[in-house]
């Protein structure tokens, strides 16, 4: 029951883009080609072939259209299976790929990053939605492997910033002076789901993270 509905379902809504796009529809197109066999000229009746050949091309266009309209529904209903994964992970601890953090106004945020080797030295910068520094800071020697952070929420003026998502960068150098690779993560508590075109994102706060971003949830 549940297949012959969504199939009746399908065939209307691509009879109904080939009624947007073309002006017609299968329906159409038939009932015209059965006017044309009953009022040719007997005496001068129209080449089958012809006939047969408007036909396939009609039956071929329909065909694409019922494809696309069925294409449609497939990726309506993985999106809509992606959106129920994603907020069954509401409420989880995210690491993801990426350089958001959200500040609640409050609460010191943690920033989270990967160090490709052990450093003597790293720079954190910390910028606004704009791209404005409002804070830098510096740490000493760390381990390779991942690393944290702990940001009050003050600027380089010790003044509290507004809540909202900030980003930032770790630049690292090791004992000897040579640069050591930092991978920046977006890490928090997953709080929230939205769709954006489509696709399910999670929010950490301020923060939008793609479901395809998501290395580890705990």
């Amino acid at each position: 029951m549940v297949s012959s509905v969504t199939s009746s379902t399908s065939t209307t809504s691509a009879q109904a883009s080939m009624q947007k796009d073309m002006g017609l529809t299968s329906t159409d197109f038939l009932n015209m080609f059965v006017a044309q066999l009953q009022n040719q000229d007997p005496t001068s009746p129209q080449d089958p072939s012809q006939m047969l050949s408007q036909l396939a091309q009609m039956t071929q266009v329909e065909q694409a259209y019922d494809t696309n309209t069925n294409l449609q529904s497939l990726l309506t209903a993985q999106n809509t299976a992606n959106g129920l994964n994603a907020a069954s992970l509401i409420g989880g601890t995210v690491t993801a790929n990426g350089n958001s953090v959200s500040f609640d106004g409050s609460s010191s945020a943690s920033l989270t990053y990967n160090l490709s080797g052990a450093s003597a030295s790293s720079t954190i910068t910390i910028s606004d939605a704009s791209g404005n520094t409002v804070k830098t800071a510096t740490v000493g020697a760390q381990s390779a492997g991942n690393n944290t952070y702990t940001w009050d929420g003050t600027n380089n003026s010790g003044t509290t910033v507004p809540a909202g998502a900030y980003t930032f960068t770790v630049s690292s150098t090791s004992s000897s002076g040579s640069a050591v690779t930092a991978t920046t993560y977006t890490t928090g508590v997953i709080d929230g789901m939205a769709m954006v075109s489509g696709t399910p994102n999670l929010t950490i706060g301020s923060v939008s993270v793609a479901l395809s971003d998501i290395l580890d949830v705990k």
